[in-house]
């Protein structure tokens, strides 16, 4: 049985609980854990910015075989950041952790910053970010609040309102400034991230075996699912496009790079038109050639956090094989059998996995 809050414990109380229970049950194999430095704790928080552990440890292990230092990835081309990005989403994460990576060694000389200021400077950093590095490469008292903190720093406080909103953000960072250490603070750091991921989740928070319980003010009230609040919804709108795979007599597949902005900005695409009756026109009019076979296939959906965009695909073949049809900048013929190491949107490398 929980007991009633008599009064808020101090922050030493509340950050020795949180340690103690850390000491015991936190996550300590995760590969960033290890030979930890500023760089990969810093690629490691970029990537787990709205992704999950799970799926960010294949891409983390990938990510650091192919760029071992900042250098490295400085020095990569854009291409090959992207391609090794695939399928983790929100792409801009990594045109930004590529660009910041560039900065690092044009103006610190490849050793990164060790305040939150200075690497809220960077692009994609954001000041939990910041936090995250200040305090667990360089062990500096620096607050963080990320997803899972601000749903532990609601329930534990019971703070109303959306954290999107500014006065809800603000109260959240208050209270998460207070209770960061003085000592141990990589670990404080932690282990409060660990918190919400393994125990006071969105759903069906784990509050016998929570360290905080017995002075959560939600747990009290049994209101652990009203806090925090929730996003105010709204409807997404519906776009509508089609995927024009065009394929030569070779079985390559002709992509696009799209604009470095934007959705998708920088990958590589399908080119996309207004319906699969254009297929034949948009081939005559770019080469000059009158496609064999069109062939429409499923629509589906993705969903981006904005709007829905419902997808057409339809797969069109020519009779020529590459050498007829010249490739140009931002253009290129794609090998399926020896793959080209590039960044793909993922409806993109869905399909072509399809094909």
């Amino acid at each position: 049985m929980i007991p009633r809050i008599t009064m808020p414990p101090s922050p030493d109380d509340f950050a020795s609980q949180v340690l103690h229970w850390f000491d015991r049950h936190g996550r300590r194999d995760l590969p960033w854990q290890q030979d930890i430095n500023p760089y990969r704790v810093w690629v490691s928080e970029i990537m787990l910015q709205q992704t999950q552990v799970r799926t960010v440890v294949p891409y983390f292990e990938r990510f650091m075989a192919e760029f071992s230092t900042v250098d490295d990835l400085a020095a990569a081309d854009e291409d090959r950041v992207l391609h090794l990005w695939t399928g983790l989403g929100y792409y801009a994460r990594a045109r930004n952790l590529h660009r910041a990576a560039r900065l690092v060694c044009e103006q610190w000389g490849g050793q990164f910053p060790d305040s939150v200021d200075e690497l809220g400077k960077l692009p994609g950093v954001g000041r939990s970010t910041a936090g995250a590095i200040a305090s667990i490469a360089f062990g500096s008292r620096a607050a963080i609040l990320d997803g899972n903190v601000k749903r532990v720093l609601a329930r534990y406080h019971a703070v109303p309102g959306w954290p999107g909103q500014s006065a809800v953000l603000s109260r959240l960072w208050q209270i998460a400034e207070s209770y960061t250490p003085e000592i141990r603070v990589a670990d404080y750091s932690q282990a409060m991230m660990d918190l919400g991921a393994t125990l006071c989740t969105r759903t069906s928070p784990a509050c016998d075996r929570c360290p905080l319980a017995a002075g959560c003010a939600a747990l009290v009230s049994g209101s652990q699912s009203d806090f925090p609040g929730r996003k105010p919804k709204k409807s997404l709108p519906v776009r509508k496009t089609t995927f024009l795979m065009v394929q030569n007599g070779s079985g390559e597949v002709w992509l696009e790079r799209r604009p470095g902005h934007g959705i998708w900005g920088g990958l590589w695409c399908f080119p996309e038109i207004d319906a699969p009756t254009d297929s034949s026109t948009w081939c005559v009019d770019r080469w000059g050639l009158e496609p064999e076979r069109i062939q429409p296939w499923e629509p589906f959906r993705h969903t981006f956090s904005h709007y829905h965009l419902d997808i057409e695909p339809v797969l069109t073949t020519l009779p020529l094989s590459p050498g007829a049809v010249m490739e140009g900048d931002g253009q290129l013929w794609y090998n399926r059998r020896q793959p080209q190491a590039i960044g793909l949107a993922a409806p993109v490398a869905g399909l072509l996995a399809r094909l």
